[in-house]
């Protein structure tokens, strides 16, 4: 059933100013409150998915000439009767046929609530939902492809059917107790268990890939370590393509781990140029050097960078325990002062003269992506919580068949999974979970 609320008005576009502007009107009396205000071919009349030309008008004073587009319940984003009004760019015609909107019975949308609408009416479900908000924020290639893969369904279409198939072996574990006295089993045990094998097989690899999910959406972490004035400096430098970091032929330089972003080939990285690792005395680069470490020990990858074998055996000695479970890369820079040979798995670069820098690129990511487990991944914590407590109440479902509890236990442990999936597709919710998953959203979403 379509739930027609009172109508809502936004600006759906960034604000500022720009060549157009997209007010966004939903709602029961959404399309008669922009008939109000617009005078045009009568909108009310109109197809759904039309547009048409006019004016805004505030009685005599025309505000803007516009084109409205509308969009007739259920077939809108909301479910709702909805219109959206494209206007100039200006912040003052903006704000003033929201004025007249609001004059004409609707009010300003909080965050996030027409996506909200779309949610109470069936339009999807809470984990396309909250999709939505990645698919906007969205800054490259990798993290729009995870925002879309939820958006079409992801990980929910794949949990759907099994979490009905519990939901009818719940109901018959139920059914059992009923007619307890007269010892009738309505579930098939083994196929229970096997239910529930299935279930745990598309949760598990799920829970697993959150780790490198996120960090695929956050950026993946790459430390540059090395000893001082080896050019860790440059090579940030020249992997940003900018002078973010301070470059000197003195010793000590940085010291502080200094981090930048960049994007290569669609996947996004957060490098960090760290202080350079030697014996030293200096208090304010002893602080920089353990800062080094710390930073090392949050990497996904890490790049060695030496311009002689000797610092090579250095820092392999220095760091082999640290970064065993690590995607390390060793680099021999400088290759410009003389004839260099690098290891045969080693790169040999030039910072300073941007020599190998596409290489290096090239193998950024392919280590990036060795990191990717499969077509979903789970990238929001509310998830992995959630399929985390799930994957347990199926233990205990497992752990009571083999102990052969009684039908009353096991039921218990049944509606616990059940809930939690149903506290993640949003068919369990409360008005602060939605509060608390749509207030993130920006006004007009």
């Amino acid at each position: 059933m379509i739930h027609q609320q009172e109508p809502i008005c936004a600006l759906a576009t960034a604000p500022g100013i720009g060549a157009i502007a997209v007010i966004r009107v939903s709602g029961h009396g959404a399309i008669e409150a922009t008939d109000a205000i617009f005078k045009g071919k009568l909108l009310a009349k109109a197809e759904s998915h039309t547009a048409h030309f006019g004016l805004i008008r505030d009685g005599e004073k025309i505000i803007d000439e516009v084109l409205i587009t509308v969009f007739k319940s259920p077939k809108s984003f909301t479910k709702e009767d909805s219109t959206e009004i494209s206007c100039h760019g200006s912040p003052f015609i903006v704000k003033e046929i929201l004025k007249l909107l609001m004059r004409n019975g609707c009010r300003m949308a909080k965050p996030g609530e027409f996506t909200q609408r779309a949610f109470v009416n069936g339009q999807f479900d809470l984990v396309q939902a909250e999709a939505v908000a990645d698919l906007i924020e969205a800054d490259n290639a990798a993290s729009h492809q995870l925002a879309i893969d939820q958006l079409r369904g992801g990980f929910s279409s794949q949990l759907k059917n099994l979490r009905e198939e519990l939901i009818h072996f719940a109901s018959m574990v139920e059914l059992e107790l009923d007619f307890g006295e007269e010892d009738v089993e309505f579930a098939d045990r083994d196929d229970l268990k096997k239910l529930i094998q299935d279930l745990q097989n598309t949760l598990v690899p799920l829970i697993e890939s959150y780790d490198s999910g996120n960090v695929l959406k956050e950026g993946i972490p790459v430390a540059i370590i090395g000893q001082p004035n080896v050019g860790k400096s440059t090579l940030l430098n020249a992997l940003l393509k900018e002078e973010k970091a301070i470059v000197t032929d003195i010793a000590g330089t940085t010291r502080d781990a200094i981090e930048d972003i960049m994007v290569v080939k669609g996947i996004k990285f957060r490098f960090i140029d760290t202080a350079g690792i030697r014996e030293t005395i200096d208090t304010v680069e002893t602080i920089g050097i353990e800062k080094s470490k710390n930073a090392l020990q949050k990497a996904r990858i890490v790049l060695f960078l030496y311009s002689a074998n000797a610092e090579r055996d250095f820092l392999a000695l220095q760091f082999e325990e640290l970064v065993k479970d690590k995607k390390v890369l060793w680099i021999k820079n400088k290759a410009d002062l003389s004839e260099q040979i690098a290891e045969q798995s080693d790169l040999l670069i030039s910072a300073k003269n941007n020599l190998g820098i596409s290489e290096l690129e090239d193998k950024l990511f392919q280590l990036a992506s060795e990191n990717q487990q499969g077509d979903t991944v789970l990238t929001n914590l509310r998830h992995y919580e959630l399929l985390v407590k799930t994957n347990e109440s199926l233990n205990d479902v497992l752990n009571g068949l083999s102990m052969g509890i009684t039908g009353d236990f096991l039921a218990q442990d049944i509606r616990m999974a059940l809930h939690y999936l149903g506290e993640l597709t949003g068919t369990i919710t409360t008005d602060d979970l939605l509060a608390n998953i749509f207030g993130k959203f920006c006004i007009g979403k």
